[in-house]
């Protein structure tokens, strides 16, 4: 399964978005673009950077490589609505950041891992895709293999560090370990700091 294998600082430090809980900290220290001659870039960026800097910090935030984001964006612009709200609502409802958004995980990444690793079961069978998308009505579980490990043995300090689930789309049981899909992602339940308008302006080129 191909998957971005870069360091997650630096590319916070390229977007200028912690993509990371632990990228906050140094990029409190190191807020500029890596790279050794990237202190001389100056000047306002066009409006073609402005619309490509914004599709590749949304697509680093979800963890998808370029053909898997584009993919999503033509799907969105084939639904009703406005494409980017469809792109948000999308990305919210694939099964590793449904996981993330529960708080069964304390980044994106770590859900896909998990994910991959086969420790959920959707519906009743298990899976291993992290792009799976979800709708309602649909219940995750973890496999009763894997609710022995010592990870999901202390769930419930995990989802607490992680926040919770703070999205009113899903339904936690920490006591069956089990997450309930009840609705749709609303686009205030998107992360924060995107402006989809730019993404959907670069694809249209």
């Amino acid at each position: 399964m191909a998957r971005d294998k870069s360091p997650i600082v630096k590319q916070s430090r390229r977007e200028g978005y912690a993509l990371h809980p632990k990228a906050h900290k140094i990029m409190a220290r190191k807020s500029g673009i890596p790279g050794q001659h990237a202190h001389g870039r100056r000047g306002k960026p066009s409006l073609y950077l402005t619309q490509l800097r914004e599709k590749q910090k949304v697509r680093r935030i979800y963890g998808l490589l370029e053909k898997q984001f584009a993919k999503l964006m033509h799907q969105a612009e084939r639904m009703d609505g406005m494409s980017g709200e469809n792109l948000l609502q999308l990305l919210e409802r694939r099964l590793d950041n449904t996981v993330y958004r529960a708080g069964f995980a304390t980044s994106r990444r770590q859900a896909r891992q998990l994910v991959s690793h086969g420790h959920f079961m959707l519906n009743g069978r298990r899976v291993d895709i992290p792009s799976i998308c979800v709708k309602a009505g649909d219940q995750i579980v973890v496999r009763p293999r894997s609710a022995k490990t010592a990870y999901f043995a202390s769930l419930d300090e995990i989802v607490r560090d992680a926040g919770g689930a703070t999205v009113g789309w899903l339904k936690t049981d920490l006591k069956k370990m089990s997450i309930d899909i009840t609705g749709l992602p609303s686009r205030e339940e998107a992360e924060p700091d995107i402006n989809e308008q730019l993404i959907v302006e670069y694809y249209s080129r």
